[in-house]
């Protein structure tokens, strides 16, 4: 699958920011765009956390602000501003008098997030069952389909694959129409996206893709228990896959690279 494709289809976050970067010498001393009519502050932090999600900003990685200014033309108090979202969100960690870092999640954070994921996602099945709609089923079917034409690609990374099979669990909990709770399970889902990064998962994508379709046909019974479940046994799945006896370093690279990849 084109990377290009892959991106548009696995996330609506992906901005085109990165792809409008002007030359440094637009800049001012302190690293801002001297017009500073560059992007937004939300599309730069969708930007930033796409390329998060998608791997191309490891665990670890300094995020610093005169090189971000540079990549999207605009000064540092809008960068501050789009990396104080993203911290808000778990996806970056701002430490004092050292800068912004994409977060690296210790063993412990990667069980919690699992555990939370556990209780939260059975709650979005009882609601979706309650809830759901025919077009609701035919979506997350659609998707299921997706997953398998993407998985079948021999060009399909593997950030990819779990790009699109983590969207399940996020098309899932927007299909309850609870906005608030459909935000939740998107954080938690791409803090799982940072946890299986560090903490390598031998989970089978295929396997993943397959228990996607035996929740749904579970749920078109109408059995919320057995649904319920089937997607805690997933998810324990999951969090079983994961190497999570030790920590790994941190990674560093080159922002400009890596956002206008």
């Amino acid at each position: 699958m084109p990377r290009a494709s892959t991106k548009s289809a696995a996330s609506s976050a992906a901005s085109s920011a990165a792809s409008s970067a002007t030359a440094a010498a637009a800049a001012t001393e302190n690293g801002a765009a001297a017009t500073d009519k560059g992007s937004s502050i939300e599309s730069i932090a969708q930007d930033i956390a796409t390329a998060i999600v998608e791997k191309r900003l490891p665990p670890g990685t300094w995020l610093r602000e005169e090189a971000l200014g540079r990549v999207y033309s605009v000064s540092r108090t809008k960068i501050r501003a789009a990396l104080l979202m993203l911290s808000k969100d778990k996806l970056i960690e701002m430490i004092p008098d050292k800068g912004a870092f994409v977060c690296q999640p210790t063993v412990q954070e990667a069980r919690e997030v699992f555990a939370v994921r556990r209780i939260l996602e059975s709650e979005v099945v009882r609601l979706f069952i309650a809830n759901a709609r025919p077009r609701d089923y035919q979506v997350l079917e659609q998707h299921i389909k997706f997953e398998r034409t993407a998985l079948r690609q021999t060009t399909t990374t593997g950030t990819v694959r779990e790009k699109v099979l983590g969207d399940f669990h996020v098309a899932l909990a927007e299909a309850t129409g609870n906005r608030t709770l459909a935000e939740l399970v998107r954080e938690l889902v791409a803090r799982s996206s940072l946890i299986a990064m560090l903490y390598h998962s031998s989970n089978d994508p295929h396997c993943s893709s397959d228990e996607h379709s035996d929740f749904l046909r579970i749920c078109r019974k109408g059995d919320v228990e057995g649904a319920v479940l089937c997607m805690v046994g997933h998810l324990e799945r999951i969090e079983a896959s994961l190497e999570l006896g030790t920590e790994k370093p941190d990674r560093q690279l080159d922002l400009v690279k890596a956002l206008l990849a």
